[in-house]
């Protein structure tokens, strides 16, 4: 059974289909149910969404269908936000972080997986995304709330920000057609398309953070690594200074911001 599925998923055009074949097979309670997934599969829906989750820095998230799915790129984004909890935590207090755009919560969930010290809070625009970031972060003790970006935090929690940690949309919209279709076709568009240039997000979560941040807070913005050039004018712009890193592993980048203005 397992080869013979493989054999779909491979005519089908999948990278990995000896691997995705263990995967489906595992998750199948039924030949049926076993062969409705594959279907699924061979017509470009995600794995994640076809067996209900994603695993990230060996975690399982819970997803579905039409939600994003978080990618291993991200985890570059994740260790440098710790790298930020860990000196603030040097100051011997919980770190106070929010996972902005955190689609399921994969990003901020890591955070406060691995690290005690982290209150998480998380924000995402799509009512979907915050139901399953929900499911994921509560375990955590994370708190999730709908709405866009900044706009659904509580007062409480301005100028309290330590670390603010965002993976927003920023495929640039004329090279959204240019997409794998799993992701075209099966992840909501707000959740990819960044705008003309891919960083209007960017521009906004810079502006908006200022209220947030605590005086010694920082940002952890994932983007393309072609894209740092423009990111760094534009937070220094804002009063940021800006460091930023590329992975040499599979191209990932992040820029760092704090305040000096």
């Amino acid at each position: 059974m397992l080869t013979a599925v493989a054999q779909r998923l491979a005519s089908a055009g999948c990278v990995r289909p000896m691997a995705e074949a263990v995967v489906l097979v595992d998750s199948a309670t039924t030949e049926g149910e076993l062969d409705t997934m594959v279907t699924r599969r061979e017509r470009g829906e995600p794995l994640e969404h076809i067996v209900g989750w994603a695993e990230f820095r060996g975690r399982r998230y819970v997803v579905g269908p039409a939600v994003f799915v978080p990618r291993a790129r991200s985890e570059l984004l994740v260790e440098e936000a710790a790298s930020l909890v860990r000196c603030t935590a040097g100051e011997g207090r919980d770190v106070v972080v929010v996972d902005l755009c955190c689609g399921v919560g994969a990003v901020g969930g890591s955070l406060a997986a691995e690290l005690p010290q982290v209150r998480l809070y998380a924000t995402d625009i799509d009512p979907r995304a915050v139901e399953y970031a929900a499911r994921n972060l509560g375990p955590l003790g994370g708190t999730v709330y709908q709405g866009d970006l900044f706009a659904p935090l509580p007062r409480r929690l301005r100028r309290r920000v330590d670390v603010l940690a965002a993976s927003p949309p920023y495929v640039p919209t004329g090279q959204f057609a240019l997409l794998a279709a799993q992701a075209r076709d099966f992840e909501p568009s707000q959740a990819l398309d960044g705008g003309i240039d891919g960083l209007d997000l960017v521009d906004r979560i810079g502006r908006g953070a200022e209220q947030w941040l605590a005086r010694s807070g920082c940002l952890a913005l994932e983007v393309a690594a072609s894209q740092l050039d423009r990111v760094e004018r534009i937070l220094s712009d804002l009063g940021y200074a800006v460091r930023t890193v590329v992975s040499e592993q599979d191209g990932s980048a992040v820029a760092l911001a704090r305040r000096v203005v």
